[in-house]
């Protein structure tokens, strides 16, 4: 099989994977857990795979998914999804013992600061597939994380059971049939003096609301920035150093052609110009994205 490196320096690998469990765990959203140990060994929360999906339609664009969990002992690894078309619906349809063609790892990873021992992640929707490998990553490094949800209702809710118990969980819903009464966003002013970093994962506008109350968290806490240059040595934008620094990450979500930095077609507007979410990301620091230009 062909293969070539990633920005993560992992082996981006085509091969199949085995499904093993299949479940709908909330109306039209399902959670699918694949034997795929080439593909667990060397992938890392915040990345992704692109699979090509058996819907026996004529498509020919893969379909990208964010790692949900990556279980590297046994080999696994899981994918969380909503059936939106002939693509997905295909997914939904697979059986345990079936075979799925998978491309990855790919993009670039959540990089947590070694420092670190408070994780804070934020998440929309279908957006917690994008940070539920961290979940699972900080633990095992022993580090302590809250899990900020917000759904539009109960019924959208990520279920509780499918996480950690160490994981702190609080919930958000737009109609107050579950948690706080309002958006996600209104729950992160109690965490950010707590969380040595945030990460999210979302819509667009979340992520864009999440960025402007972590653009103004150093003002509110009495941060000082002390030495030259705002205290300590300057990386480049994007660098993985510069990343590590950055108290929020974010994960976009795009529609991907070939997932691999060809097609350019899930550019989104950087402070420092066009990015590509395939290869410059899924995962970027806060401060690399022009939000008001965002998607």
């Amino acid at each position: 099989m062909p293969t070539s490196a990633t920005p993560a320096g992992g082996r981006m690998q085509l091969q199949d994977g085995e499904l093993l469990d299949t479940a709908e765990i909330l109306p039209g959203q399902w959670l699918q857990t694949y034997r795929a140990p080439w593909l667990s060994a060397g992938a890392r929360a915040g990345q992704f795979v692109h699979v090509r999906t058996p819907d026996w339609s004529g498509l020919v664009l893969r379909r990208p998914f964010s790692f949900n969990t990556i279980d590297r002992i046994r080999g696994e690894v899981s994918i969380h999804f909503r059936v939106t078309g002939k693509g997905t619906e295909g997914l939904a349809r697979m059986r345990p013992g079936e075979l799925l063609e998978m491309l990855g790892p790919l993009g670039r990873p959540f990089e947590v600061d070694p420092r670190t021992r408070h994780v804070l992640l934020v998440a929309g929707g279908l957006g917690v597939a994008g940070v539920r490998a961290l979940a699972g990553e900080a633990l095992e490094a022993g580090r302590r994380v809250a899990l900020l949800f917000g759904a539009a209702s109960a019924t959208e809710v990520y279920p509780s059971s499918l996480l950690p118990d160490e994981v702190e969980y609080v919930v958000a819903t737009d109609d107050g049939s579950l948690g706080h009464h309002g958006f996600v966003t209104e729950l992160l002013p109690d965490y950010e003096r707590w969380a040595d970093q945030a990460f999210a994962c979302g819509p667009a506008p979340m992520l864009a609301a999440v960025a402007r109350l972590a653009a103004g968290r150093d003002a509110r806490l009495g941060v000082a920035r002390l030495g030259r240059k705002g205290g300590g040595r300057a990386f480049p934008q994007g660098s993985t150093q510069a990343r590590r620094r950055a108290w929020l990450q974010v994960s976009m979500e795009q529609n991907m052609g070939c997932a691999v930095g060809a097609c350019l077609g899930c550019v989104v507007m950087g402070t420092d110009g066009p990015q590509r979410v395939c290869r410059e990301g899924p995962v970027f620091a806060a401060d690399e994205i022009a939000w008001d230009t965002a998607p």
